[in-house]
């Protein structure tokens, strides 16, 4: 997607770590108007599928997320990093770790929110080392729903998470892949799609 490359070219910060800073518009500070256009390519990508849920993490996904719901008429489910008070019943939980964070979570999602009748759409931010993805897979699978794809707004295509995910046969479009970025010059290079 040519319009949200040139915003991460635009006001993307590359850090050391493999670190892509884009919390002026994506993952902080969000660009609404960016997101309705992400939601809409997101419908044109998964327009074949027969999505009735989107399913997300907490917190970065769920703006982008929501946007995307609009564009399909159905609910987003956000898998909470911690169990909290109002978190009544039986669960869905999984261990996620955050590549930003360098902390493992404890994912979880109330059982009566997925089930064997949904067909999902996991929506997320990014994709590094696919841990969020695919505890979030791991999830729908115990639910025994269908995990109809998975949508990331920025894959950084040279770290594993992509090709985890691909290979286990579960569709992955990514709206920005990342191939390359270089911290000394601030350098970023997307992989033609």
């Amino acid at each position: 997607m040519k319009l949200l490359e040139e915003r991460i070219r635009r006001d993307g910060i590359v850090m050391e770590g493999n670190v892509l800073k884009v919390d002026s518009f994506l993952n902080h500070q969000m660009d609404v108007d960016l997101f309705a256009e992400m939601g809409k390519e997101f419908k044109r990508l998964f327009a074949d599928r027969p999505i009735n849920k989107i399913l997300t993490i907490e917190a970065s996904g769920i703006g982008i997320a929501c946007i995307t719901a609009q564009e399909f008429h159905v609910p987003v489910v956000f898998a909470k990093k911690a169990q909290s008070i109002n978190l009544a019943g039986e669960t869905y939980v999984t261990k996620v770790e955050s590549f930003t964070h360098k902390r493992v979570y404890d994912v979880v999602v109330a059982k009566k929110f997925l089930g064997p009748e949904d067909h999902v759409l996991v929506i997320d931010d990014f994709l590094a080392n696919g841990s969020a993805a695919n505890g979030l897979i791991d999830l729908l699978i115990s639910a025994g729903a269908t995990v109809e794809g998975v949508g990331i707004a920025v894959e950084k295509g040279f770290q594993p998470g992509g090709k985890l995910i691909r290979d286990k046969g579960i569709r992955v479009e990514s709206l920005a892949i990342v191939e390359s970025m270089d911290p000394a010059t601030g350098e970023i290079v997307f992989r033609k799609q």
